[in-house]
């Protein structure tokens, strides 16, 4: 049974009622509930019309409709995620590393799944936006004290986020600083 479904027997909904009060129509909410994945406004207005967080909609809906994701869900082992995460840490001043250090890890630890792949992903777009950080703000010439005030912000912004997605696997098993999709 698909979560939408789920969701709206708990409120004792039906579907010509739900698409009165979200302004979808019934079709599109049995095609939702048939399997497809709800976007952009059509997820906002359920998720409104439901009286639920989109991202918990999304994220059930993830959880109980795609068994490659809920299968990865059952094997991942999250304190290597948090190893995998907080070795970027490391390896923060030579950026190709940062992204090879997870990415072995994440072969040798067995643990190639949703969580690891975001990880390196995150750190993927890290390595492509801090250089181009970098070159913008030498290209504004703000001298060299301000040269390097720009190069630790950007070094501490990494660290950042590498050490709030490591506070929030322990907390919630999942990750604070993510993609919508993956690099890898």
């Amino acid at each position: 049974m698909s979560k939408l479904k789920e969701i709206r027997e708990q409120k004792n909904m039906t579907q010509e009622e739900l698409a009165e009060s979200s302004g979808i129509s019934v079709r599109t909410i049995q095609r939702i509930e048939a399997g497809t994945q709800p976007k952009g406004h059509t997820l906002r207005v359920l998720a409104k019309a439901l009286e639920i967080k989109e991202s918990d909609f999304q994220n059930l809906e993830i959880e109980k409709e795609d068994p490659e994701i809920q299968e990865e869900q059952i094997s991942i082992n999250y304190s290597l995620i948090k190893i995998i995460n907080l070795s970027s840490i490391p390896c923060i001043l030579l950026p190709p590393l940062n992204i090879l250090v997870p990415l072995i890890l994440m072969f040798k630890l067995k643990q190639k799944n949703y969580l690891a792949k975001q990880i390196i992903s995150v750190q993927i777009l890290w390595t492509i936006l801090a250089p181009i950080t970098f070159m913008l703000g030498i290209f504004l010439k703000p001298g060299p004290t301000l040269t390097l005030i720009i190069m630790i912000l950007i070094i501490l912004s990494n660290v950042f986020i590498i050490l709030r997605n490591a506070a929030e696997i322990d907390r919630n098993k999942k990750l604070l600083y993510k993609l919508n999709f993956n690099m890898i």
